[in-house]
């Protein structure tokens, strides 16, 4: 067991405190677990935000270059593969494949299976790019993760993992 102190309280204590004299009748502690989740995600996505547009591409657009990464060489998806895995729609995949294009990071050419069909991949500098970004997230979440310790981190994303799987596939 850590011996890390117990933190200061928080602005999600203020807001269940506030609830507790408006409405004692509430149980809030859902609201104690889903209002840091949420406030822990802003803040850490708007910093990951900031460390992708330093290689100038947005979040979404991150997406799409590492989900064409952990495809594995060629990198080469459909886009409508990319768009199912992203939950994205066909229009907003467009939208993203089109600035990625244009920026050099990936190309679109025909499916040599299907005539019909396209096929995405990364180019040379969207590899090198996406591997470099990659990189810059994974140095912010390790940052953000160092106020627990190796033990918490594991247990912490076991009970996430527990979680979604509980608010994606209910049991009810």
């Amino acid at each position: 067991m850590s011996s890390t102190p117990k933190p200061s309280r928080d602005a999600v204590d203020a807001i269940i405190d506030q609830w507790a004299v408006v409405r004692p009748d509430l149980d809030t502690a859902a609201m104690e677990v889903f209002g840091r989740v949420w406030r822990l995600s802003r803040t850490v996505g708007d910093r990951m935000e900031k460390a992708y547009a330093r290689f100038g591409i947005s979040r979404g657009e991150f997406d799409v270059l590492a989900t064409l990464r952990r495809s594995g060489a060629p990198y080469t998806l459909s886009p409508r593969r990319l768009s199912e895995t992203l939950m994205l729609t066909t229009g907003g995949m467009t939208g993203r494949l089109d600035k990625l294009e244009r920026a050099g990071l990936l190309r679109r050419s025909p499916d040599p299976h299907d005539r019909r069909a396209l096929q995405v991949t990364l180019t040379n500098k969207g590899l090198a790019m996406i591997d470099d970004a990659v990189e810059a997230g994974l140095a912010l979440q390790t940052e953000a993760l160092s106020a627990l310790d190796e033990e918490q981190a594991g247990q912490l994303a076991d009970l996430l993992r527990q979680l979604l799987a509980g608010t994606v596939n209910p049991q009810r």
